[in-house]
């Protein structure tokens, strides 16, 4: 989970949207060059700019910058995996040194800016010092160097990374993308104001700029320089990303066939697109999704907060929450939500349960582990045992603390009321109707989980402080599937004011799992999973988070939109030969 960000995890984006794939399916045979029609996508929010992803703090401007140019390594859409060669990408082969510490890329001849200039080693060390130089903004790459140690180009078509440490995640903190070195200005200050970031005129990829009209659309052109496309050519003659007011005038849009492609629409709106689809008027395609609402509990002392490790890196004691230092009681709240029915109410049924802390499209997803069962009643039995008690045998009123023992030996006053805070953020129409619906349940076995929508600037100052009790949100795995559990569960990742792990959480046997899996020698991706799924099944008894669910993915075009096939977190990996019959 390297990249792992709140709401959107827009780092990771970069990679999707910078790495095209291998195509693995059979495609109908496109009408010829440029002579497919126009691909319309609706998006809404902020203009998708600037399209220079070195300065693009978003995934919509990401996702434009991966339709125009290339990627240093492919992903076979087939199985999410890196890839030695594949379109768009520049890596033919490259080479890990005996210690796992540095990467030789090997970069094909062939390919050309569309000014016919060659795409060399230089653009992506271009990109790299840029990135090193901090003087970037709103750039995602800015936690590249604290992986990555250095890059070095011996020669135009060689590409030398050196990490920091050994690690089987590797490739992902090498996919930085390439621009167009020879046209861009050398110093990375003028480089965020340069003509290109809204006017790229020399670009690499199926597509190129068309025009920008602010708050209205975006155009993009095919670009028949381009000699990777599967069937010889560039397919559409463009792809236009139209922006409207709101995601619900997005599918009207769509329904009314404004528009003849649509990415991730509100839930609520989805039985509207699969009832066309039933009728032949739609295509549309599922997938359980890499978007996983959670709830999240503080396992330390909200009192008095700590870094999770000294100087020396060594794990520094955090205390415990006088609530949920026990993991019985986390494990009775988690029995106690019923994550079937929020689902249903919350999300429209649009949502797979998660078991664990890996999304069920992950390649490291245990699939013998199965979700924790809604049952009140052991919820209220775990909770009794713990000493958390129902003191006047009226399961409407609070439970309090009778004897409550916390793992260190220190003991919860008796009388304390089993009351808590759940924030999350304010204008999220789903986020309420789970908080709602959980603070419903748990009162159902004496605990009082007051719900509480607030500012996300506030929301994040508590969370980044470790001030909170239960915190709710949503995470947003990578492409390609990066299970790694540093940031978030790992006492690295436990840092004041920014760390990720803000829950406290510490295990020493999921460390030192994670630090196997991710360092294991060869990195073969079948004994990694078999790391990962003992360290789901620690996580599932360990209960940091109340494991939810992951919000399903959804993408739909027109019937007459030929060649849409998507593969999970890669919807676009073939447009170059989509076409509109």
């Amino acid at each position: 989970m390297k990249n792992l960000g709140r709401l959107m995890m827009a780092g990771t984006a970069a990679v999707l949207m910078l790495s095209l794939v291998v195509p693995a399916v059979a495609q109908d045979t496109p009408p010829g060059p440029g002579q497919g029609g126009i691909i319309i996508e609706g998006t809404f929010g902020s203009d998708p700019v600037p399209f220079n992803p070195l300065v693009c703090a978003e995934s919509s401007c990401i996702k434009l910058a991966g339709l125009m140019l290339p990627a240093l390594v492919a992903v076979d859409p087939k199985t999410a995996n890196y890839a030695k060669s594949g379109p768009g990408a520049m890596a033919t082969d490259w080479k890990i040194s005996d210690d796992g510490l540095t990467y030789t890329f090997t970069l094909r001849k062939d390919y050309k800016w569309n000014d016919g200039t060659p795409v060399t080693s230089k653009d992506f060390l271009y990109s790299w010092n840029a990135i090193k130089s901090g003087k970037l903004e709103n750039t995602l790459y800015s936690s590249v160097p604290t992986v990555v140690k250095d890059m070095t180009a011996p020669d135009d078509y060689t590409l030398v990374v050196t990490m920091q440490n050994a690690e089987c995640t590797a490739l992902g903190s090498a996919s930085i993308p390439a621009v167009p070195s020879h046209i861009l200005p050398a110093d990375p200050v003028a480089l965020n104001t340069a003509d290109w970031n809204l006017d790229p005129t020399v670009t690499g990829g199926p597509f190129k700029f068309g025009e920008y009209r602010a708050s209205e659309l975006v155009s993009l052109v095919a670009d028949e320089t381009y000699t990777d496309a599967s069937a010889g050519f560039v397919s559409p003659a463009g792809y236009i990303y139209k922006n409207v007011p709101d995601s619900n005038v997005l599918v009207e849009q769509f329904l009314a066939g404004e528009t003849n492609y649509i990415d991730s629409p509100v839930v609520g709106r989805r039985g509207d697109i699969r009832d066309l689809a039933t009728q032949g008027k739609l295509q549309v395609y599922s997938d359980a999704g890499n978007f996983w609402d959670y709830f999240a509990f503080n396992l330390a002392d909200p009192k008095n907060p700590k870094n999770g490790t000294d100087d020396a890196g060594n794990p520094v004691p955090q205390g415990y929450h006088p609530i949920f230092g026990n993991k019985e009681v986390r494990q009775a709240i988690a029995k106690a939500i019923d994550i079937d029915a929020i689902i249903q109410k919350a999300v429209f049924g649009e949502g797979t349960r998660m078991p664990s802390y890996i999304t069920p499209t992950s390649w490291a997803f245990n699939k013998n582990l199965k979700p924790t069962a809604y049952d009140p009643k052991a919820a209220s039995e775990l909770l009794d045992k713990v000493g958390w008690v129902d003191d006047d045998n009226n399961p409407e009123t609070v439970r309090i603390a009778k004897g409550v023992k916390l793992p260190d030996g220190t003991t919860v006053p008796d009388g304390t009321p089993m009351s808590f805070t759940m924030i999350g953020n304010e204008g999220n129409s789903r986020r309420a109707a789970e908080g709602q619906l959980i603070q419903d349940q748990l009162k159902q076995i004496g605990v009082d989980g007051k719900y509480q929508a607030i500012d996300f600037g506030t929301w994040q100052d508590q969370v980044n402080a470790q001030t909170f009790d239960v915190a709710m949100l949503a995470w947003q795995e990578g492409y390609p599937s990066d299970p790694d559990g540093t940031q978030l569960w790992t006492p690295t990742g436990d840092v004041i004011g920014s760390g990720n792990n803000a829950t406290s959480f510490y295990n020493k046997e999921f460390v030192d799992l994670n630090t196997k899996a991710r360092t294991l020698p060869g990195c073969d991706q079948a004994e990694r999973a078999k790391i990962y799924a003992r360290m789901q099944e620690i996580m599932q008894d360990e209960m940091p988070y109340v494991w939810m669910y992951s919000i399903n993915g959804m993408q739909a075009a027109a019937a007459n939109v030929k060649n849409f096939s998507p593969y999970p977190g890669n919807p676009l990996w073939n447009i170059d030969s989509w076409f509109v019959q």
